[in-house]
């Protein structure tokens, strides 16, 4: 989705906002010459950007391997012969140009200068857009600065992505915002790679840009704290990993395939397809049509405004599955949305809800519960830190990334209650342990837990 964007005679920046991701990416263009920052994994919105503006895409630059979501860098690369721009120490093994500390890309009349920021990830770079004047004008800071945050430096510690140890990573950050980013003019435009809900950091403002002047002022990250104090209080209270994370980092280094090619590449199967055992169905329909009929063993992952993290935080990255969906638009929609956390090549099938769906589910009865809660096994899914104040006492907390793991953790002695802070999560905790205790009755308290919020 593209947002207004911000210009000078010489100059236009464009922002282009994937909500489900809490994902930006940029566009710089010069005249006829045009730069793409941190491009989402559809290049179109890109493509149609250039040619609205007779323009034409001369490079393609990536802050740092993305964990959160698949870039289209390298298929931008080969449809339009752009070349791509990253850190030397990022180890990417596509075609590219080192991008660091002194290098520069003319631009019709301006300049983007690279600026290592290392913290987030240890290649990461911020890139400066220098006017005609060689006056600062926007600081462009992909995931080590975001309006009201920084991003976390715990992602890199698996020996698959490069083993860093998040202390080391954050001691990083804390020279990259007091040496290089703060030190930049107080008007200068601060467009990061992240707005609010993404798990990229954990405070993130609900504006999607900002200036230096105004981060130094509010961001509790830019506050005057040593070096051990700006470690204690960015690891603290930082929200969990979803699985696919590790796997896009990978395939962000080596450059995923062509988007479309590879949605292409799904199979559709037929309604009355046999699907194969032991292969995860996610139903991505609304809760109620799920608990009225489903197939045998599926999980509800609804389709909505966060599935990509849902299903990437359920589903591990070497795990097969299949997608159903009400209608073939609502199928196409999924396909899609896995496509953007690069996990298209695991769809075994996709194929829409049969005419017979045998199972079902109980309703909750929504009075027992407030009257007994005591006759239940109470399973709270939200993460540790929504979970600090727990809305019934004695709830068993486990966070829904981790259910499928842990589900036999879960007293069967009871019927067991599943509660999150909305109804969207609980509605697949609940099919998830119907599947793993087929012999315990297990009822979604679904978005009636708003009642009980309200009342704690």
């Amino acid at each position: 989705m593209p947002l207004p964007s911000s210009s000078t005679p010489a100059v236009q920046i464009q922002q282009f906002y994937d909500k489900g991701l809490a994902h930006a990416s940029y566009v710089v263009r010069a005249g006829r010459q045009m730069a793409v920052i941190d491009p989402g994994r559809d290049p179109q919105p890109y493509y149609d950007f250039a040619d609205e503006h007779d323009a034409e895409i001369v490079a393609v630059i990536e802050t740092h391997p993305h964990a959160d979501f698949v870039s289209s860098h390298l298929e931008i690369a080969r449809e339009t012969e752009a070349t791509i721009y990253c850190s030397k120490l990022t180890g990417a093994t596509y075609p590219h140009r080192s991008f660091d500390d002194g290098d520069r890309l003319k631009l019709g009349s301006v300049e983007l200068h690279a600026l290592n920021t290392p913290g987030h990830s240890p290649d990461s770079i911020s890139i400066l857009l220098m006017d005609e004047a060689a006056q600062t004008r926007a600081v462009f800071t992909g995931d080590t600065l975001f309006v009201g945050d920084v991003g976390r430096p715990d992602l890199r510690e698996e020996e698959a992505v490069g083993g860093h140890a998040r202390e080391a990573l954050a001691a990083q950050l804390y020279q990259s915002t007091r040496q290089k980013l703060m030190a930049l003019p107080g008007t200068t435009r601060v467009y990061p790679a992240h707005g609010p809900g993404s798990l990229c950091g954990k405070t993130t403002s609900s504006d999607l840009d900002s200036t230096i002047a105004k981060e130094l002022a509010t961001n509790y990250a830019l506050q005057p704290m040593s070096e051990q104090e700006f470690i204690k209080v960015l690891l603290a209270d930082q929200p969990f990993v979803p699985k696919y994370f590790g796997h896009d980092v990978q395939l962000n280094k080596r450059g995923a395939p062509n988007f479309e090619d590879s949605v292409r590449t799904v199979p559709r199967l037929g309604s009355h397809t046999a699907l194969a055992p032991g292969v995860l169905l996610i139903d991505t329909r609304p809760a109620a049509k799920f608990r009225a009929g489903h197939l045998p063993g599926a999980i509800n992952l609804m389709d909505g405004g966060k599935f990509e993290t849902w299903l990437g935080s359920v589903v591990g990255p070497g795990e097969q599955f299949y997608l159903l969906a009400d209608t073939q638009i609502q199928l196409d929609a999924v396909i899609r949305k896995a496509a953007k956390i690069g996990y298209e090549a695991a769809i075994k099938g996709a194929l829409l809800a049969p005419a017979a769906l045998p199972t079902t589910s109980p309703a909750v009865d929504v009075s027992a519960v407030r009257e007994h809660p005591e006759r239940f096994t109470i399973v709270d899914i939200r993460n540790r830190t929504e979970a600090e104040k727990p809305l019934f006492a004695d709830a068993l907390l486990i966070p829904l990334p981790e259910l499928r793991e842990r589900v036999g953790e879960i007293p069967t002695n009871k019927p067991v209650l599943v509660h999150c802070a909305g109804g969207y999560r609980s509605a697949a905790g609940a099919s998830i342990i119907q599947n793993a205790l087929p012999d315990v009755e297990v009822v979604d308290l679904s978005e009636a837990v708003n009642e009980f919020a309200t009342a704690s």
